[in-house]
């Protein structure tokens, strides 16, 4: 039988666990863009945190989000290689925000697809030093503590991070034009309406669609506003008659999800800037779909 005062140690650190657990997730999950691999890691850092002396430890929190940074860098190390073998584009998968627009975070940084996507281009250990500082807020010192570097290399490495965005993205607009230029391109999609799509579209739009494999989704990028135009316009006929469109919240930007009876076909989501729309991003694989539904449902 457990003596008293240890039953109160191992509530306290539970307690501390569970405090810190949305802030854990939400760093793993910027770091590798799945929300399964994300549980994972925070499984973990919860199973290395029970065999560990806590009284050993002075910040619970600042060694459980260390643990966890260096777990999913470990994992996401190994990216590359699943990606390879992943059929078709790849896109993070889409989480809820409307009730948690921060997932975790002091600041919504690095949530929006369009900014998963492009951080999957970093190296991992970039990867993290960015998350760390942009979207949790932490000190230089701190973050090198955490990745094992210097104070003036983890500078460089969120200062490379941020000029890679920089240079791949342009400023979003907001919410509401979000929306707003989201539903003229959903209208002349539905409709085929060619004109009013290479209006809304930008000159270098691409358009990926993450199948994971299935049949009918487009294996690679469609690229650049003539061939992204015809594209949706060949693909109309074949994928919104008898299709219904709900609005929803995904990574903290306005997005559609596309249904058809019981059956979720798709979540259509866009990266929008004040030229049009630079980016459009189909998540179709049912594996990717299902979490976020059930997340809207639960």
């Amino acid at each position: 039988m457990r003596a008293p005062d240890d039953a109160d140690s191992l509530d306290q650190a539970t307690s501390e666990f569970l405090t810190a657990r949305p802030r854990l997730f939400g760093i793993a999950y910027r770091m590798l863009g799945s929300v399964v691999e994300a549980e994972d890691i925070v499984q973990e850092a919860w199973l290395r945190w029970q065999n560990t002396d806590h009284a050993e430890i002075q910040d619970p929190a600042a060694f459980l989000a260390t643990v966890t940074s260096r777990l999913a860098i470990n994992l996401a190390q190994s990216a590359p290689k699943r990606r390879e073998a992943y059929v078709g584009p790849w896109l993070p998968e889409p989480v809820e925000t409307s009730a948690d627009p921060q997932v975790g975070a002091e600041r919504a940084e690095a949530v929006d697809l369009a900014v998963l996507f492009l951080l999957e281009k970093l190296n991992p250990v970039e990867r993290a030093a960015y998350v760390l500082r942009e979207a949790f807020d932490y000190p230089y010192q701190r973050i090198a503590e955490m990745l094992e570097t210097s104070d003036a290399n983890a500078r460089q490495l969120v200062s490379r991070a941020r000029r890679h965005l920089a240079a791949e993205r342009r400023e979003p607009v907001s919410p509401a034009a979000h929306r707003r230029l989201l539903e003229v391109f959903l209208s002349a999609a539905r409709t085929g309406e060619l004109a009013v799509l290479e209006e809304v579209l930008t000159m270098d739009v691409v358009s990926y669609t993450d199948g994971g494999g299935m049949r009918g989704a487009s294996r690679i990028p469609v690229i650049g506003r003539p061939h992204v135009s015809k594209f949706i316009v060949a693909f109309a006929p074949r994928f919104w008659p008898g299709t219904e469109e709900r609005w929803v919240e995904a990574n903290g930007r306005p997005a559609v999800l596309v249904t058809a009876g019981d059956k979720v076909l798709a979540l259509v989501s866009a990266e929008v800037s004040e030229r049009g729309i630079e980016r459009l991003m189909w998540v179709l694989n049912p594996a990717k779909l299902a979490p976020f539904v059930a997340s809207l449902d639960g």
